[in-house]
């Protein structure tokens, strides 16, 4: 090993030779301490309030360092988080300092508090290992450069520039975390895959595991205790945040500190406002991914993998509107800019190993399937968020990711009973980070991009039948709609230069 080599490039070649080696704890690291081969560095791109709340398990993991943080926004108190003071409280507890910034009412984020917490939690915590503090960076592209010794990247941004960080992360070599969904376009996530299978790095989607109860009723339903799969019908209560229904005129100042040039990375200038930030992104088509791409890839992604179900072959949707008034007349307006309030989505999806062709219904906003009337007839009470198992022969249904599955059938309403397949493997995988060990070893782990790649497509296609408001028909293989030439180009974006992907 050259003396100008960093333990990255050591990690990658000694994976690469087939002679990795987890040295033991007590060699390296001393007494109580983590060796340097059991650690794994991390730059974390993105602090906002989802960011923080996750902050603390990578604090407390051992083998996790945090070396580098980024993000356009320096510190402030604009943020939106889900109950008032929720996430300077959880601040507070990471620095075990209840009055730290008791005066502040607003939510706070940004680089300079994530340093202040990684620093003054190492500090504490960490006393006897040698830090040398945490870097700051406003732009990523910077961070990649500069930083020489990180072994990862964790991406916490808003969805627009999923795809732009963790390509250029691959190529530099470094495994990816990142929150869904991989991309707010098609050809991006294609894009993200294809870096992710030629770089060979570790990538890891955070919401691996989370709609797991969904995958067991999967295997129920392999076995025909429903017969064929007929429907899959989703709903969720999202949006939870404000959708617009125009583009604001007013130009407020760009926050002191916040940098808006580089929180717009590849997307087209457009004047700043905070309608676009800070949670609120999601509302939009340029940078975020609407309801399904939040919380659809949580409930649906296991039922694809555990049915091996291919991208949609088709997509259409039904939207709200709104009206506007105009010289006295009323009038729809047109919005090609924001997801609806609410919205059905209907995906066609091919016949394969498990199943025949079969319907996919996603609903947001409030809306509902509507139930047949021989399972409305077994007492089944709708939630606000759920999911529905149509075949011949029964139903079943659950909690959004399949908690409490009752199964419908022979006109009953009982219990789906559930084996307990679960393994040892599986249950440590519930106590660790299950991509952890993956990343030091440089294998992929069960929640990698290339997992993910037919619910990434499908989400971003209901996308694109929203944009052309008709069913649009796709070809998957030549990444093409192909009963609409001009809807083609919601399958891409618009890049600033220099940003092209």
């Amino acid at each position: 090993m050259t003396t100008n080599m960093n333990r990255r490039q050591f990690l990658e070649s000694t994976v690469a030779a087939g002679a990795f080696t987890i040295v033991p704890r007590h060699v390296l690291g001393g007494s109580g301490q983590v060796a340097p081969s059991d650690k794994i560095t991390f730059a974390h791109i993105g602090m906002g309030t989802q960011s923080i709340r996750e902050l603390g398990g990578l604090l407390e993991e051992p083998s996790i360092q945090i070396v580098a943080i980024c993000d356009p926004n320096t510190d402030s108190s604009d943020y939106v988080e889900w109950g008032k003071h929720e996430i300077k409280r959880r601040i507070q507890g990471y620095l075990e300092n209840p009055s730290w910034r008791e005066n502040d009412n607003g939510c706070p984020g940004g680089r300079e508090v994530g340093r202040e917490i990684v620093e003054t939690y190492y500090a504490k915590q960490r006393s006897a290992v040698k830090f040398n503090g945490c870097r700051i960076y406003d732009d990523f592209r910077e961070l990649l450069e500069k930083e020489k010794d990180v072994d990862a990247v964790k991406i916490m941004t808003p969805d627009h520039l999923h795809a732009a960080i963790a390509i250029a992360a691959m190529k530099k070599g470094l495994h990816v975390l990142m929150h869904k969904p991989i991309a707010n376009r098609l050809y991006e996530g294609r894009l993200v895959l294809e870096t992710a299978r030629q770089t060979k790095v570790s990538t890891h989607l955070l919401a691996y595991g989370s709609g797991a109860a969904n995958g067991k009723i999967v295997e129920q339903i392999k076995k025909g205790v429903i017969g064929p799969l007929r429907e899959i019908h989703n709903w969720t209560n999202r949006p939870v945040w404000p959708q617009y229904t125009e583009i604001s005129v007013d130009r407020p100042p760009v926050p002191k500190g916040f940098n808006w040039d580089l929180w717009l990375g590849p997307s087209q200038f457009r004047p700043y406002h905070p309608a676009y930030t800070h949670t609120v992104y999601r509302g939009w088509y340029e940078f975020g991914g609407g309801s399904m791409a939040d919380m659809g890839i949580y409930s649906l992604w296991p039922v694809f993998t555990g049915l091996d179900l291919q991208p949609a072959q088709s997509a259409q949707a039904w939207a709200t509107h709104t009206c506007h008034i105009a010289d006295h007349v009323s009038r729809t307006t047109e919005n090609d800019f924001a997801y609806p309030t609410a919205c059905s989505q209907r995906f066609r999806l091919p016949a394969g190993e498990y199943t025949p062709e079969l319907d996919l219904f996603w609903y947001d906003g409030g809306m509902k399937p509507r139930l047949p009337i021989e399972i409305e007839a077994l007492d089944i009470e709708m939630e606000q968020e759920g999911i529905l198992f149509l075949g011949d022969k029964g139903a079943i249904f659950a909690d959004f990711r399949g908690a409490n599955p009752r199964l419908l059938a022979d006109g009953q309403n009982n219990p789906l009973p559930m084996e307990d397949t679960t393994g040892q493997e599986e249950r440590r995988n519930r106590r660790e980070n299950p991509w952890l060990a993956a990343f030091l070893a440089g294998e992929q782990s069960p929640g990698s991009f290339l997992n993910a790649a037919a619910i990434t497509d499908t989400v971003n296609l209901g996308t694109v039948a929203l944009r052309a408001g008709k069913k649009v028909l796709f070809d998957s293989e030549k990444m093409q709609i192909t009963n609409d030439a001009d809807a083609n180009a919601y399958l891409y974006r618009e890049y600033r230069e220099g940003w092209e992907l």
